[in-house]
């Protein structure tokens, strides 16, 4: 069985990207001081702790997740067809 690296990608970046929005709102909305949050700014450009840069960290996600989900498809089908050579 092969996995379909769009789709899996696409899944994997969706995921991503709503996690990054979800989770810089919910601690906006909570006032937390996001100390964490913040640290991404250093690795997605654009990106910061406040309502525009969940949005913004969402597309990052989607982008990053995208790439991470291709990838780790590609992977599996190689070590699958190597693993479970058919007869």
């Amino acid at each position: 069985m092969t996995l379909r690296k769009r789709a899996f990608g696409l899944s994997i970046g969706v995921v991503m990207g709503l996690s990054f929005l979800f989770l810089t709102w919910f601690l906006l909305w909570r006032n937390s001081p996001g100390e964490i949050m913040s640290k991404f700014s250093s690795v997605f450009y654009g990106y910061s702790y406040s309502w525009v840069g969940g949005i913004v960290g969402f597309i990052w996600g989607l982008v990053v997740g995208f790439v991470l989900g291709v990838l780790i498809a590609w992977f599996y089908d190689i070590f699958s067809k190597m693993l479970y050579k058919e007869k």
